[in-house]
């Protein structure tokens, strides 16, 4: 396996302290790679790199960051195959899924090199004094970004890409347990002419110590996380120390909301996406599913049918819908919520036990009558769990979707488009999706409301958070 080192300056290192952990195979439990885990020394190192590869970036033309971001979406989607490949060996998904999360990983670089050329300003005059106002947008300064393990390379690019239209040198704190797309990643950025020292990779086994040090370094003006909300909130008191720009993609819990009117074929299928895209293991994937009363069961009975269908094994394997979860903690959260949504009194319609052998997998699963108490309703499966409730009154449904700390993303189904809008615009999240399962694009502010984040990624919103506005009074 090659690129398991840490990535500083354009080299590869062993890392200071010579420390390495293994990346472990979730199908089977075997051991991919050792990777070098970065220490205070390899930060540092990091920070310098950036710095100076920084000075000359910021001050290239937009078109010239425009064009390397460019030729990295062509190079990644030429290469689409190859990481999909790399995705479902660390983290487990199916082909299907890892395909859609690399061409999704790459659009990233394609709109942003697009966004590039457009951090436009504005020159008017002040009404009373008649002084000009002149607005610009700079590049704000270091990045830190820290991923998550769900979305290997997407969560990835979603950040790099962003900060490199707008000027700024980056370094990457991967998810141990999937480090090594990220590290793939790196020999790409150089064929697309991103110079070296502008993107450092330093996988970790030793998160919190790392990043706390980066966030108390002057030079850092920006940390980007996605991640749990209870990490983002020790982040974001690191971040008051230096008073540094975050952007915090946090937890989710999602709500799915299945009106009687709902075209049925149209929100089964919306649900399997919001429930089962990347097995469940997703900030927005749906956790609550509310479907009203008059249509639960013909809802239930043929979303039932959809799950059962589904295929369980390796990724890698022809024809597989559903991989392995991540690891074994997690594979056993999502057995805990079940458990503890049956002994509430919950309705097993399909799933539901840990299969035998290796490979930290867990089946599709249907609950139907869950208690509104139920573990599963207050915190993130992250699993390939529907957790079916029933409702008869929209004012009712909607308290009950909106009675959460989170507030990422929502999903409604109704053939009333005039309710819909209605409804969308009650739910208390950053994201609805109406009469669809998926809401994540390039092109789109994602983000959340409450305690599911701060910022947006994505959309013309994402180069922002890497830039400050600076006015100029003048007089000529």
């Amino acid at each position: 396996m090659e690129c398991t080192d840490l990535y500083i300056n354009g080299r590869w290192v062993p890392g200071a302290g010579g420390a390495r952990f293994d990346v472990i195979n979730p199908a089977d439990e075997r051991v991919l790679a050792s990777v070098a885990s970065a220490e205070i020394a390899d930060a540092d190192a990091a920070l310098d790199a950036a710095e100076a590869a920084m000075k000359d970036w910021a001050a290239r033309t937009p078109r010239d960051r425009s064009e390397v971001l460019r030729k990295a979406w062509e190079l990644m989607t030429a290469r689409q195959e190859a990481f999909a490949r790399l995705i479902t060996r660390e983290n487990g998904k199916a082909r299907a899924d890892a395909m859609g999360e690399a061409g999704y990983a790459a659009e990233f670089f394609r709109w942003f090199a697009e966004e590039a050329v457009r951090a436009d300003g504005l020159i008017t005059r002040a009404p009373a004094s008649g002084a000009r106002i002149v607005v610009q947008h700079k590049p704000v300064g270091l990045a830190v970004l820290v991923t998550p393990w769900n979305y290997p390379a997407a969560m990835g690019t979603r950040k790099i890409a962003p900060a490199l239209a707008a000027g700024c040198g980056v370094i990457i704190k991967p998810a141990s347990e999937t480090p090594l797309t990220m590290l793939a990643l790196m020999p790409l950025l150089e064929e697309a002419g991103v110079p070296p020292g502008l993107v450092n990779v330093l996988p970790t086994t030793g998160s919190g110590a790392l990043v706390d040090h980066m966030l108390h370094d002057p030079r850092v003006r920006v940390i980007s996380f996605t991640g749990s909300t209870g990490v983002g909130r020790k982040l974001l008191k690191s971040a008051a120390d230096q008073v540094l720009k975050p952007a915090m993609e946090l937890g989710g819990n999602a709500p799915l909301i299945v009106f009687e009117d709902a075209d049925m074929e149209t929100a089964v299928a919306g649900a399997m996406l919001a429930k089962m895209r990347n097995l469940g293991e997703a900030c927005t994937a749906a956790n609550r599913i509310y479907v009203h009363a008059e249509v639960a069961e013909a809802f239930t009975a043929q979303l039932t049918a959809r799950m059962a269908a589904l295929k369980v094994g390796n990724g890698l394997e022809a024809d597989i819908d559903v991989g392995p979860l991540v690891n074994a903690a997690t594979r056993d959260k999502v057995a805990a919520f079940v458990e503890d949504a049956m002994a509430r009194g919950a309705e097993l319609r399909l799933g539901g036990k840990v299969p035998e052998g290796p490979g930290f997998f867990y089946p599709p699963t249907v609950l139907t009558n869950v208690a509104p108490d139920a573990d599963c309703v207050h915190d993130e499966i992250f699993g390939p769990v529907a957790a079916i409730q029933t409702f008869t009154d929209q004012d009712e449904v909607i308290a009950r979707a909106n009675d959460t700390e989170y507030g990422l993303v929502a999903y409604v189904f109704t053939e009333d488009f005039r309710r819909g809008m209605q409804v969308c615009e009650r739910l208390d999240y950053g994201m609805v999706g109406l009469n669809r399962g998926l809401v994540s694009d390039p092109a789109a502010p994602f983000g959340g409301v409450k305690q599911s984040g701060l910022g947006r990624e994505g959309g013309h919103e994402g180069m922002l958070e890497f830039m400050e506005t600076q006015y100029i009074s003048a007089s000529w």
